[in-house]
């Protein structure tokens, strides 16, 4: 890295993320820190990232680094923030009539940073390296869950995915389980994105370590790539990749700089030292920083409060019902977020065809209704309830909610044992055996009411296991299986689906909070920083400063 990107010298790991508070005080820190570290050309975006990540593979899946995975990885395709499909690395693709092997063609002007051809044999080496187990990708079952050999390999069993061909240099051919006719959707996104296979994966069969590195001489696929990176001070410069096979970036240059703390990355964004953030959640983030910086589509991902139905109360439906009608949704949402940009939800589904805006009924408020039923439950009434435990009221805008819902079983019920909790994964502690209510979002990376649904409600999914306390029912779980074999142009698989949602909703196990925008955390001179779905710069080329 060069003197001009490095912090002063001395600077520790965690103190670099104190020179916004400095440079805010007027201390001499501002003209030597952050300026200096930003001193560049006018088109470089400046980010604040919220964490010290020790890894910034591609290959993983997820975690806050993972956002930028666009703008150095190519994907085999991608959507754009209005959810419309587009080829990249995969010029084309087709489907059997069955819909069981899926046919790939690549582009033949995609090549990496060094001007080589990409090759059905990187796209493969970069499915394989991230099933292995030691890759511990989050989310690459997302994508190839489905193929056959998927199971064997990413079990230690194989050394490759079986159902993954390539017959020749330009052309991938995947075999699945079994049909789907969306499949092409679950490879268009940068979960796992495309490396030269030769520079990932040794001769050992395991994944290099640091391949990704310019110093270790890896070759990028993006419209970006790495010049530098300083794990131990959070700091990653990138430059244009002069090779790019698609548009010329606009920018000429991408610095990322970690910052842990909200509110001093909040300050700095306002001051000017940053034009960007990986990802900025706070209540008053309209407030602090204007409605363009949060401004963005609503994807299909949903925040809601969701029901243990195998813990006490939430066992008697009556009592789960009489709590989701004692709650004002509109007043939910203003309590949180008052200013947006999140929009209130009524249902699970948004933001894909089959989101039911028109026949879905949503859960009436009525606190007298409420009552009634409180009193005709098992229960009897509020002061035979246990205490009703939230978890995973982790943020600002979390602990609002959670305490604007039980203000108001307070108020309409007279229930008044309630208590939260911040974890959200892991649940530990001695009231584990006790939670009823689990604050936690659910959501699709392709833009398909059943597989959003499959992922929420169905028996099979971890929402529903986890979350919903081993929640099943045979009804949703049929008719979200007998929509999945449908074609996507089919009307059966969103009628099935819509129905399936329908069936859940008379189970009465959850209080719908919002569904979600996909902001652009960028100051308003920042062009071209919308997000798609999967919560990548859907066109990274295109970003500017104006």
């Amino acid at each position: 890295m060069s003197a001009d990107h490095l912090p002063p010298k001395g600077l520790t790991r965690r103190a670099a993320m104190k020179l916004g508070v400095a440079a805010l005080a007027g201390t001499a820190l501002t003209p030597l820190g952050l300026r200096a570290a930003f001193a560049a050309p006018e088109q470089v975006l400046k980010v604040a990232h919220p964490s010290f990540d020790q890894d910034w593979s591609p290959l993983r899946g997820g975690g806050p680094h993972y956002r930028w995975n666009s703008a150095w990885w190519a994907s085999p395709m991608y959507f754009d923030a209005a959810g419309k499909i587009h080829p990249y690395v995969f010029a084309s693709w087709e489907g059997s009539p069955d819909a069981k092997t899926w046919t790939f063609k690549i582009d033949p002007k995609a090549v990496f940073s060094d001007g080589s051809a990409i090759t059905s044999a990187d796209v493969a080496g970069s499915w394989n390296v991230a099933a292995m187990p030691s890759a511990k990708s989050q989310r690459v079952d997302q994508v190839l869950a489905g193929v056959t050999g998927f199971a064997d390999f990413s079990g230690g069993k194989a050394n490759a995915i079986s159902g993954v061909a390539t017959p020749d240099a330009s052309t991938v051919v995947v075999t699945l389980d079994k049909p789907d006719p969306i499949f092409f959707m679950r490879v268009a996104n940068h979960i796992v994105p495309i490396a030269k296979a030769a520079q990932v994966r040794g001769a050992d069969g395991n994944e290099i370590a640091d391949w990704f590195l310019p110093e270790k001489g890896a070759v990028y696929s993006g419209p970006f790539k790495l010049k530098s990176l300083d794990i131990d001070q959070g700091v990653l410069v990138f430059e244009p990749n002069e090779n790019f096979f698609g548009p010329k970036p606009k920018l000429t240059g991408i610095e990322i700089r970690t910052v842990e703390d909200p509110v001093t990355a909040t300050a700095l964004i306002k001051s000017g030292e940053f034009n960007a953030h990986t990802e900025l959640v706070t209540s008053t983030i309209i407030q602090d920083l204007g409605p363009e910086f949060a401004a963005g589509p609503l994807i299909p991902t949903s925040q809601h409060f969701w029901f243990n139905a195998s813990r006490k109360p939430m066992d008697d439906p009556k009592v789960r019902q009489a709590l989701i009608m004692a709650v004002d949704r509109d007043g939910l949402m203003k309590a949180s977020f008052p200013d947006g940009p999140h929009k209130k939800a009524d249902q699970i589904l948004n933001s894909v065809p089959g989101a039911d805006n028109s026949g879905f009924e949503p859960f009436p408020y009525d606190p007298e209704g409420a009552k009634k039923l409180l009193a005709e439950s098992s229960y009897g009434g509020p002061e035979r309830l246990p205490k009703i435990l939230f978890v995973g009221i982790s943020s600002p805008a979390n602990e609002a909610a959670a305490q604007y819902i039980a203000e108001q079983w307070r108020q309409n019920l007279g229930i008044s044992a309630v208590d939260m909790k911040p974890q959200q994964d892991a649940y530990a502690g001695p009231d584990q055996a006790s939670v009823q209510i689990f604050r936690d979002d659910v959501g699709t990376r392709v833009p398909d009411a059943v597989a959003y649904l499959a992922g929420s409600i169905a028996s099979s999914s971890s929402n529903a296991q986890n979350k919903l306390g081993g929640y099943k029912n045979d009804k949703v779980d049929s008719l979200l299986a007998d929509a999945a074999t449908k074609a996507v142009d089919d009307p059966e698989r969103i009628a099935k689906a819509q129905q399936a949602q329908q069936a859940f909703r008379e189970d009465w196990t959850f209080i719908p909070w919002y569904s979600q925008a996909m902001s652009r955390w960028a100051t308003k001179n920042v062009v071209g920083m919308e997000k798609n779905l999967d919560w990548q710069v859907a066109e990274p080329w295109n970003i500017a400063i104006e």
